[in-house]
């Protein structure tokens, strides 16, 4: 299973003999326009059935949702007023590493910098669209992986977690384990059992890969042709970029200080902290309000952290257990 938490090399993890960079994405919110062109790029490579009646949800301008065992990317669309834009700014503000660790405080600006920049905030604009494109986050420790108790998923040599379709028996455990909500079954979250095997293969004739769990691959098929994944090359704006997850890291983290030097304070990073629960993500995100906004956990977990702390407790309760065993054993000699 490899190290359960903390920074790693998830590659070097899962003992791969091949030396390749991890590969990650870098979703830049503050350029999407909303245009779904990496979902329907997404959906047209994979092969993935169509979502629902494609009409629009009642809660926003959308027909997706959500991420899915059929939807990979989905493209989020938030509506926000003044107020609500106005409150990010200042949390943003407040935060001083931008989603990455460092020890002590920040270092001051040089006087170079000061010049070059301009600091003053831009008028907060009355109303305004978020638009985000969410995808799998292929974490540096994947719940999803750890829990699998078929081998299902399988870590690749370039970082990323993929759902094997024809070793996937449909137990659901990974839906589970995932803190982000992205995996899922293919029949509606749901198996059911009751049906005969008849009843089951008349519904989802026309349905790939139905009643096991699916999600993102990060195109893994494009990758070892040395292609970039679909999403990626689809997008006209380039807010998905793709590459070697150093690199992307490095790219959110300079965007992000560009725009607050530009007075953008409510810019901060997402899952780029390799200290938080996860072990930071291979999908990184620019975002322009609190991670809750865009559907996000605050501060993901995996499940499969709090193991060696669960076998500390458990030998020790074994322990007192056999020596409370014991007193009364020898105690009832007397």
């Amino acid at each position: 299973m490899g190290q359960l938490t903390g920074p790693t090399d998830p590659t070097a993890d899962a003992h791969w003999e091949h030396n390749h960079p991890r590969k990650g994405f870098f979703t830049d919110t503050s350029i999407c326009i909303g245009c779904k062109a990496c979902e329907v790029a997404c959906k047209e490579w994979n092969h993935n059935p169509q979502d629902g009646n494609l009409e629009l949800l009642g809660s926003s301008y959308d027909n997706t949702g959500s991420l899915g065992a059929s939807t990979w990317r989905h493209v989020a669309f938030i509506e926000q007023g003044q107020e609500r834009i106005a409150e990010a700014r200042e949390s943003g503000r407040a935060l001083v590493s931008l989603g990455m660790p460092r020890i002590g405080p920040p270092a001051p600006p040089s006087v170079a910098d000061l010049a070059d920049a301009d600091t003053t905030p831009p008028d907060t604009a009355d109303f305004r669209w978020l638009m985000s494109s969410d995808v799998c986050k292929h974490c540096t420790h994947a719940g999803c992986l750890d829990v699998c108790p078929t081998g299902a998923l399988f870590r690749t040599e370039f970082g990323t977690v993929v759902v094997q379709d024809d070793v996937c028996n449909g137990c659901g455990t990974c839906v589970a384990g995932c803190p982000f909500g992205v995996i899922e079954r293919r029949s509606n979250g749901t198996v059911k059992v009751a049906a005969s095997r008849e009843e089951q293969h008349a519904k989802h004739a026309d349905v790939p890969n139905a009643g096991v769990a699916q999600k993102c691959t990060l195109c893994y098929d494009r990758l070892v042709a040395d292609e970039t994944p679909a999403c990626a090359k689809a997008c006209p704006t380039t807010s998905i970029k793709f590459g070697d997850h150093d690199d992307m890291v490095e790219t959110a983290k300079e965007r992000v200080a560009t725009l607050h030097g530009q007075g953008m304070t409510e810019a901060r990073l997402y899952g780029a902290n390799e200290n938080d629960g996860v072990g930071g993500t291979g999908s990184v995100f620019l975002l322009l309000d609190e991670p809750e906004v865009y559907g996000l956990p605050p501060d993901p977990r995996v499940p499969t952290a709090d193991l060696p702390k669960m076998y500390r407790r458990a030998g020790m309760a074994v322990a007192g257990m056999a020596v409370a065993a014991a007193v009364a054993f020898l105690g009832g000699r007397e």
